[in-house]
This record gives structure tokens, sequence and C-alpha cells, in this order.
């Protein structure tokens, strides 16, 4: 009885710790990277934010990877807290290895109180690729929403 209650908990763990090693889906991967850059801003982590940029991205005006960076850090410098709260998110899995995602977001800042002092609604269109497991951005274009 002993062994059988020791077999069946192995081949639980065993089962478990396959699926934990699992691969998931690239769409679930994108939405996870999306989420922890989001996370990077509001917690003032512009390194975090461009890791996940392509050194060859570009947006609005040609704006480029250097460029982004600079901005990021500017808005983070000039504002004590930064919000950025998105809406949903329309993923369009590409050919191959790349996604076009959509969606809206709230940008805020402020010096830290209850309240924001300054907001934003940008509507944003996202192109994404896929290499060697990770999501990077290689270009998005920004528009008053």
């Amino acid at each position: 009885m002993i062994r059988s209650m020791r077999a069946l908990a192995g081949l639980v763990l065993l089962v478990l710790a396959l699926g934990g090693c699992a691969r998931q889906p690239p769409e679930q991967r994108l939405r996870e990277t999306i989420a922890q850059m989001q996370a990077a801003v509001e917690q003032g982590r512009p390194k975090v934010f461009m890791a996940a940029v392509a050194g060859d991205f570009i947006g609005n005006d040609g704006l480029d990877h250097d460029g982004l960076g600079r901005l990021l850090r500017g808005q983070l410098l000039l504002n004590a807290r930064v919000g950025a709260r998105t809406g949903p998110l329309t993923v369009e899995m590409g050919e191959g290895a790349t996604a076009t995602v959509r969606f809206t977001v709230l940008l805020t800042g402020g010096d830290g109180g209850l309240l924001p002092e300054r907001g934003r609604l940008q509507r944003v269109v996202s192109h994404w690729r896929e290499n060697e497991g990770r999501w990077q951005l290689y270009s998005a274009t920004w528009s008053d929403g």
C-alpha cells in the first residue's frame, strides 16, 4: 500500500514536472512579454522594457531603438510615477514567427500622489518576431486614441 502511494505520488510529480516544462503556445508567450514590458514601465525599469525591443526597431517619425530608450527614460525622469494600462490585445499571428498586436494604452504620469497629473490614450499597432523562443518588438506606430 505504501509502495503504491509512493509510486502514485512519484507519477503525479513527474506529470507536473513535465507539464511545467511544456512549451507555451507562441501567442501566450507574446502576451506574457507584453505584460512584462507594461510592468517594467510601471516599476521604472527601462532596461527590462528595452530587452524586448529589437535593435532594428522603428517607430513613429523614424524613432529607432536608442531613441525609444531615451524617450522612455526621459518620461521616467519627468514623472515620479508612470502608469501604463493596456486595453484588450488583438493578436494576429502571422506567417512563420511573426505577429501583429493592436491595443489601446492609457499612459499616466505624475508626482506619485493618489491621482495622476497627466494622461494620454494611445492606439498602438505593434509588430513582433520570435527569435529563439523570445518575442521582440521590431516596429510600432501609435496615435492619439
